[in-house]
């Protein structure tokens, strides 16, 4: 366990937040969807050797994930199993519950939540200027590969705060230019 752990800790250093870049229509609010999961921990675990692998084992009721961490030494961290019931015996629900549970096994697993706005929401945040706005899309723009996207967006996300507006430009500008590269 010598080498995958303190390739894990390096890693770990180097997590992102989990953007809350989706929206769910029923509640109207933003979150975390898998792939900003995986995108806040995935760079930072190849970077130290570390494989992210999840398995799903069989289950009548709905879906049970195990995620596990392979290090090029061979070392292995396995960070046990996940049930989430299925809400629908269909295959809608029970891609549903596989998601949910790999989702929230990975956050678990890397000790990472969704970047929190619990309370900032209704705080009155000032809204981001036109000029400060324009400055954070051009340098999106300006990204000439994915791992500087990926940390311009970052730094985007954080400099609009709670401001709805501003971060749906962000959103969509970082999903134009990744359509590019």
């Amino acid at each position: 366990m010598k080498e995958i752990a303190t390739a894990f800790v390096k890693a770990q250093k180097a997590f992102g937040p989990a953007l809350k870049t989706s929206t769910n229509p029923h509640f109207k609010s933003r979150y975390a969807d898998l792939a900003a999961c995986v995108e806040a921990v995935i760079d930072a675990l190849n970077a130290n050797g570390i494989a992210l692998v999840q398995v799903m084992h069989e289950c009548n009721d709905g879906v049970i994930v195990s995620t596990t961490f392979i290090h090029e030494s061979g070392e292995i961290i396995d960070c046990g199993k996940l049930h989430v019931p299925a809400a629908k015996h269909d295959p809608q629900g029970y891609g549903s519950a596989l998601t949910y549970a790999r989702r929230y096994s990975l956050m678990a697993a890397c000790g990472i939540a969704p970047e929190d706005d619990d309370g900032n929401a209704s705080s009155k945040s000032p809204k981001v200027g036109e000029a400060t706005l324009r400055a954070i899309l051009a340098d999106i723009a300006a990204c000439t590969n994915e791992a500087e996207l990926k940390n311009a967006y970052f730094e985007a996300i954080k400099a609009v705060g709670n401001d709805a507006a501003a971060k749906d430009h962000v959103i969509n500008a970082k999903d134009a230019r990744k359509a590019t590269l």
